[in-house]
């Protein structure tokens, strides 16, 4: 049996998602860390905040998924499917990194004032959009492809 390429699209899509909600989960973690030593209270929120970037690897496992029963469905398409994994995934890791930076710098604004917490946590909301319109634009990319 050869390789076929499109078996990487749905693993690239939840690989690439994962690394990124790793990186992200790291960097606002280890802010989170910092910002605990020097308030005595509000860690609930910095921890938190710094799960936030977590939530891009579910993205990933849902296109991951899709792209593996649509693999099997129209296995013709398997270029499509691998593009698709690459850069859905690839859009939702970027995702997962800056919504991990901008946990950081909301953590750190909410030790100095900690009633701009809300509106720390809004930033964070629309970065983690961008994640879902990867996602979505990838299940609307399969709608298209061939039977």
């Amino acid at each position: 049996m050869a390789f076929d390429i499109g078996s990487l699209g749905p693993a690239l899509a939840i690989g690439l998602s994962a690394a990124g909600s790793a990186v992200g989960c790291g960097i606002a973690g280890m802010t989170s860390h910092g910002a605990m030593t020097k308030t005595d209270e509000g860690h609930g929120k910095f921890l938190g905040m710094s799960a936030a970037p977590s939530s891009q690897t579910i993205y990933g496992f849902v296109l991951m998924i899709l792209l593996n029963g649509e693999l099997q469905k129209s296995p013709h398409s398997s270029l499509a499917i691998f593009a698709i994994g690459l850069f859905c995934g690839f859009g939702i890791m970027m995702s997962a990194i800056f919504q991990g930076k901008t946990c950081s710098s909301g953590i750190l604004a909410t030790t100095k004032k900690p009633s701009v917490f809300g509106k720390c946590f809004m930033a964070v909301g629309i970065v983690e959009s961008f994640a879902l319109f990867a996602m979505i634009g990838g299940i609307l990319s399969m709608a298209i492809l061939p039977n």
